[in-house]
């Protein structure tokens, strides 16, 4: 028998759909959401939480096996990487309670099952309980289904020799040696993990390939220089990797040198992800898709009326922090509120990898390629007070802007806490600030945050520390 009907159906509530069910309950519309999983989706229980969970254990362990630089004395340190999965879980199910109850308190009524859309209106589930369900919206239905890793074409996933993050997120055993293909923010900061746990790891890819060259070059620096093998200019196939019951063979030939076989117990894929398209009802209702993803216009609009498609499924950009934004413009845009739509440019992108990397905007490479006439200011971590005594002295911001209007065009950093200190780019990018503005508002001492303001003062050659 169909439920009662809602405003706004939610068909998934990942990161974009249950926060888009909030602003609704808070315009005053009666919201469900259908989850055949959990509410908090890939972030909450797969991706975003407990990775940085594992990332702060690696990085508690490697300082306290460098305790002796701060004069303190440690012996014998060992590590129980299972404790810390054990930890990441317990923070996980801590937010997920957390997320049952906003559910609660906003009277948002979550339907567990599997949906499909059967029209434009209507989403059929078959429940988990048992049974089906028809759930139809008054004002729209949102598709907020995700996005899952993509494999390398003709080697399948067996979670256990050949891996993507949703098995490595939960597994409590540690590989002795492991290849990485694919070196974006998952495999660097997978990398990052193994490595600071023992294990020796061969990253087989470019270095965050996305972020400004200056980056990418140092971030390979610190992983070399930290013993992590970088093979960036080889893309294996399938015929390349031969997978057993005991580990995998990974041929590499890179142009100009000698081909070599690579061996370890497990291969990890991170080559990206793809979007969660597939039997949940597009075809029925005529929805466009591009590229394995759901196309949309800036407020999420699918090209049937009253659809929307939020988070990563509409394949604009994979992040947490756009799907939540979207989920809220696009049913800001369905209550009438005229949202401001998101400008891409202004979205931090944040890498938690050690060095951790934060960037917003144009690369310098990219800012001439548009035409502007670039000017940059870099200045040191090395150079600051704060990341000497944080041990974190590995790194730089870069400042880019146009020399012609003074327009602050991006913002590029690696080094301690640079996913924190990213957020002032953020908030100048939105408020429209120049360098020069950003140089000269108070940044307290000693900061890391120093660094911002240098940066900025040095786009016009005024740094002060240097």
């Amino acid at each position: 028998m169909p439920s009662e009907p809602y405003d706004i159906v939610l068909l998934g509530g990942g990161t974009g759909g249950y926060v888009a069910a909030i602003r609704a309950s808070q315009l005053g519309m009666k919201v469900a959401i259908v989850e055949n999983d959990k509410i908090g989706g890939t972030c909450l229980h797969r991706g975003c939480i407990p990775t940085k969970a594992l990332l702060k254990s690696a990085a508690v362990l490697t300082l306290v096996k460098n305790a002796k630089e701060y004069g303190i004395t440690s012996e014998n340190v060992t590590a129980d990487y299972s404790k810390a999965v054990k930890r990441s879980e317990k923070i996980v199910n801590q937010n997920y309670k957390g997320v049952q109850f906003l559910m609660k308190k906003n009277g948002v009524d979550v339907i567990e099952g599997t949906g499909k859309l059967k029209d434009k209106s209507t989403v059929h589930v078959d429940l988990t309980a048992g049974g089906t369900d028809e759930v139809k919206a008054s004002k729209a239905v949102l598709i907020n289904t995700g996005s899952s890793p993509r494999a390398i074409k003709g080697i399948e996933f067996d979670g256990k020799v050949v891996v993507n993050s949703d098995h490595t997120t939960w597994e409590t055993k540690l590989p002795k040696k492991v290849i990485i293909r694919g070196g974006g923010a998952t495999g660097v900061e997978f990398a990052s993990v193994y490595h600071e746990f023992g294990c020796d790891v061969t990253l087989v890819g470019r270095v965050v390939p996305n972020e400004d060259h200056e980056v990418s070059e140092h971030l390979t620096r610190a992983f070399t220089k930290d013993g992590i093998r970088i093979i960036p200019d080889y893309r294996p196939t399938a015929d390349d990797i031969k997978v057993n019951k005991s580990g995998v063979k990974m041929r590499i030939a890179p142009e100009g040198k000698e081909e070599e076989t690579l061996e370890a117990d497990m291969l990890m894929v991170a080559t990206g992800r793809e979007g969660n398209i597939h039997n949940i009802g597009l075809e029925d209702v005529g929805i466009e898709t591009e590229g394995g993803f759901i196309k949309t216009d800036e407020f999420c609009r699918t090209n049937v009326e009253g659809v929307y498609a939020i988070g990563d499924i509409n394949g604009k950009m994979q992040l947490a922090h756009t799907a939540m934004h979207w989920g809220v413009i696009a049913v800001e845009q369905i209550a009438g509120e005229n949202p401001r739509a998101m400008d891409l440019l202004q979205v931090p992108l944040c890498t938690y990898c050690h060095p951790e990397i934060g960037s917003i905007g144009l690369s310098e490479k990219a800012a001439k390629e548009a035409g502007h006439n670039v000017k940059v200011g870099k200045f040191p971590l090395r150079a600051n007070g704060k990341a000497l005594i944080e041990g974190e002295a590995d790194g730089f911001i870069k400042m880019i802007a146009d020399a012609d209007n003074d327009d602050l065009l991006g913002v590029h950093m690696i080094g301690g806490h640079a996913t924190e200190l990213i957020a002032e780019a953020s908030l100048a990018s939105l408020l429209e600030a120049t360098p020069w503005e950003i140089g000269l508002s108070v940044h307290p001492h000693p900061t890391i945050s120093e660094v911002m303001g240098e940066a900025a003062l040095a786009v016009d050659g005024v740094a002060i520390h240097i």
